[in-house]
């Protein structure tokens, strides 16, 4: 892992019903275009090294950290990114419905390679978590995807007065599919949301907790970029 801007990697594991803190510094070249520089994350005798190591691997084909949703996706959502960390063992939980559940323990560490973010913002009450995976193939991918989606639907029957997701909404874009949902507090305010996405035999999810914005289909945007970023 790597990390830039206040070098650190704090993030809280969620329970079911509860939302991820999420936090951390920037990594690799996606905020390097707004003007802020990386450093390597781990202290050590050979801190350069490790870095050079991090950034060479999100460099090499296939699942990357190119992957992932770029800090120029935010923009057009109202969003304005100051930081973010990477990792590529896909042992981020996934969602604050999944609990502590990762990509790798539901793949079994099968898949061919992973990829996670948490990206931060300049409203701390607003964060971005999304993990990636490549499957072996189509097919496999699919069925990944159907099971994300029934994570994510397990917490849309909520007793009153609890944070719930909200109804599905199929999105197709040229680069893949996915289904998006937004996510509404024990009063019934929109707070961000949810979406599980797919392109070819990639497939991941992405969510953000909280948002600027009282419209339930901003997720909408979300995710539409994210599905783009994992087909490129």
């Amino acid at each position: 892992m790597f990390e830039v801007l206040d070098n650190q990697a704090a993030r809280k594991k969620s329970s079911r019903r509860r939302r991820t803190a999420g936090a951390a510094a920037l990594a690799g070249a996606a905020l390097i275009a707004v003007g802020i520089g990386a450093q390597p994350a781990a202290a050590g005798a050979d801190t350069d090294a490790a870095s050079r190591s991090a950034i060479a691997r999100t460099a090499e084909p296939g699942l990357g950290s190119g992957n992932l949703m770029q800090s120029e996706d935010f923009f057009q959502q109202g969003l304005a990114p100051v930081g973010a960390t990477v990792d590529l063992t896909g042992k981020q939980a996934l969602s604050a419905c999944s609990g502590e559940e990762t990509m790798r323990t539901l793949t079994k560490g099968k898949a061919a390679a992973y990829a996670d973010v948490t990206w931060k913002f300049d409203t701390r009450a607003v964060s971005l978590t999304e993990s990636v995976a490549e499957g072996s193939g189509d097919t496999s991918a699919v069925s990944y995807e159907k099971r994300l989606d029934e994570l994510v639907r397990g917490c849309q029957n909520e007793p009153a007065g609890h944070w719930h997701y909200g109804t599905g909404h199929a999105i197709t874009v040229r680069a893949g599919e996915g289904r998006w949902y937004p996510a509404f507090n024990g009063g019934g305010k929109v707070t961000g949301g949810v979406a599980v996405i797919r392109s070819g035999h990639r497939f991941g999810i992405v969510e953000l907790s909280g948002q600027p914005s009282d419209d339930p289909g901003s997720m909408e945007g979300i995710a539409a970029a994210a599905i783009n970023r994992l087909a490129g």
